[in-house]
């Protein structure tokens, strides 16, 4: 006896209600979102920020992150666009998936800024909050690509193996039934990775931009090799596919970020208070800095106040 993933049927990746088409990859998209702005907005409220604020980031994040995510696939992946038989006018039709994490990160994280910068609020303190709801985001937003039939992996018979219809079977592999599901794959790892970031995060308090830095890390370590288990078409150079040389650099300059991040924020933790070391400049004999000066001086640390300019 056998078992697989079955996949949906065909007509449940659009509704057509009159002349409205509703793509099933667009309401996982969607609910990504939500359930992203909840996380981060109680997030951004439990370390004292407005949760309006949230909304105004927002605002300017969402759509720079989807317009950055599209433009990337379309680039990285732009034989069925403007290779032969393809359609320049597809690039425009987002609603039939294909958005790339790489271009959506860069470009949400500036919209992100804009935001920010707008709201008079900390944009790493925003980036830290928001960190594990984006990867939550992305673990529902494979299910667009479960119900699209798309970005699946080799074939295999394991016992979790996905089926896929004929025709959506890559030329080459017409004769296999079922394929790495690597929709799955990485809806797992993101899941369990967000955990890991909100469990680590509370226990290490990660700041100033290392929670952000350690969502980047979790993520590309699980890309990194499940790009390597998909078959869709993709640009490749010297044997490897760009989305892996692309996991590779990203992955080493997050490692980098979040060492020295903590290697300065140690060593500022290490420095006497600024009021300290000026007593001691001017009255070497004087008593030691009061608990007031203490918390003035830590409200100096940047990257901890949400609402802070």
């Amino acid at each position: 006896m056998t078992t697989s993933i079955p996949s949906p049927p065909v007509e449940w990746s659009a509704i057509s209600i009159g002349p409205l088409t509703i793509h099933a990859y667009a309401l996982w998209i969607l609910l990504g979102i939500f359930v992203a702005l909840w996380l981060t907005t109680r997030r951004w409220v439990e370390r004292g920020g407005d949760a309006e604020v949230v909304s105004d980031i927002a605002f300017w994040a969402i759509p720079f992150g989807i317009v950055g995510g599209r433009i990337y696939h379309v680039v990285s992946s732009p034989g069925a666009y403007f290779g032969e038989g393809g359609n320049p006018w597809a690039a425009l039709r987002i609603w039939e998936g294909g958005l790339g994490i790489w271009g959506a990160v860069a470009l949400g994280a500036l919209g992100a800024w804009i935001g920010a910068r707008r709201a008079g609020a900390s944009f790493t303190a925003f980036i830290d909050a928001a960190a594990p709801g984006v990867l939550i985001a992305q673990a529902i937003g494979r299910m667009g690509n479960y119900f699209n039939q798309e970005l699946f992996g080799g074939a295999t018979t394991l016992p979790w193996g996905l089926e896929i219809d004929p025709a959506f079977r890559p030329e080459g592999y017409e004769q296999f039934a079922t394929f790495h599901p690597t929709f799955l794959y990485e809806l797992l790892w993101n899941l369990a990775g967000a955990a890991l970031i909100i469990y680590l995060d509370r226990r290490l308090d990660l700041r100033g931009g290392r929670v952000f830095w350690l969502y980047v890390i979790v993520y590309v370590s699980g890309r990194l090799w499940i790009e390597g288990v998909r078959i869709d078409e993709a640009v490749t150079i010297a044997g490897l596919r760009i989305n892996e040389w692309v996991s590779i650099v990203v992955l080493s300059g997050a490692v980098a970020a979040f060492t020295i991040l903590g290697v300065r924020q140690r060593a500022a933790a290490e420095r006497p208070p600024r009021s300290q070391l000026a007593a001691q400049a001017s009255h070497p004999e004087d008593e030691p800095e009061t608990d007031a000066d203490t918390v003035s001086d830590a409200a100096d640390t940047p990257g901890d106040h949400p609402t802070g300019a």
